[in-house]
């Protein structure tokens, strides 16, 4: 059963692709700019979907980043997905997105619609997000803070790796994984608190800086976010404020086998020489 690799190339996709690949699963990797070995695929070119979908019967998909409003354009693929022969689709949603809200939350149900086998994995916000060239980390880095409109909040930060390794199950075991995942790592973390970890393993000092969502949303303009969607992200900082994302599931234990990795065995891999 080969498999599409939506975003194939990115934080959880690549993940994916390496995990299915060491379970001997033929793997088809879709980007934008494709390497050697790999499919051009781009959610704006509805010519580059049938090539990508030739031969395949699971698919791994991934949203259209920065699409405020993607169900348009996921829709025909799913369509032409489904008149294609694949039956299994695993959906990257967000556990900050409820099932039938407007934009990404609207993603579900066509899945469903779509495929006798849809997975729908809800990870709570990436550990990632803290790494690398995110603008997180590098405000981390460049100005020792982390500024969110979180307040004292907390959330279930959880691993990509995590996240890869439970959809690589659902892509892959012979039974299906039919319904929904909330991802969350072991424990629930203020902002506060992730700034406390990087000081303590990086042993730079970082603190949280509190902002408005209003201040967040310009924010994220600035670093080259459509406004929209710049809006959309910094309202979800409002949500977590009120405490939507303060919880940790079993999830990733429940479908791998091993609990989820903490933010500081995250931060102290990442930390390490020759990472």
């Amino acid at each position: 059963m080969t498999v599409l690799v939506t975003g194939g190339t990115g934080t959880t996709g690549s993940r994916v692709v390496a995990g299915l690949r060491e379970r001997g699963v033929p793997v088809r990797v879709a980007s934008r700019r494709p390497a050697a070995g790999q499919v051009r695929f781009e959610w704006a070119d509805p010519a580059t979907h049938a090539p990508a979908l030739d031969g395949v019967r699971a698919v791994y998909l991934v949203a259209p980043v920065g699409a405020a409003d993607p169900a348009p354009i996921v829709a025909p693929f799913l369509d032409l997905a489904r008149e294609r022969g694949v039956r299994r689709v695993v959906l990257l949603g967000s556990s900050a997105v409820a099932d039938g809200s407007p934009g990404l939350g609207e993603l579900p149900a066509l899945v469903r619609a779509a495929v006798p086998e849809p997975t729908v994995l809800r990870p709570s916000w990436f550990m990632q997000n803290f790494l690398g060239d995110q603008p997180l980390a590098r405000s981390a880095r460049e100005h020792g803070e982390l500024v969110t409109a979180t307040g004292d909040g907390r959330v279930g930060f959880v691993d990509a790796g995590d996240i890869a390794a439970v959809a690589v199950h659902a892509l892959a075991d012979e039974v299906p994984h039919v319904g929904s995942h909330v991802l969350t790592g072991p424990e629930a973390l203020s902002y506060a608190d992730v700034a406390a970890v990087f000081t303590e393993v990086v042993g730079r000092p970082v603190r949280h800086r509190p902002v408005g969502v209003a201040e967040l949303a310009a924010r994220h303009v600035a670093d080259g976010l459509p406004p929209e969607y710049a809006t959309f992200l910094a309202g979800l900082d409002a949500d977590i404020a009120r405490g939507a994302e303060n919880r940790t599931t079993s999830a990733v234990r429940d479908v791998t086998g091993r609990s989820p990795r903490s933010l500081r065995e995250v931060v102290a891999r990442a930390a390490a020489p020759g990472s």
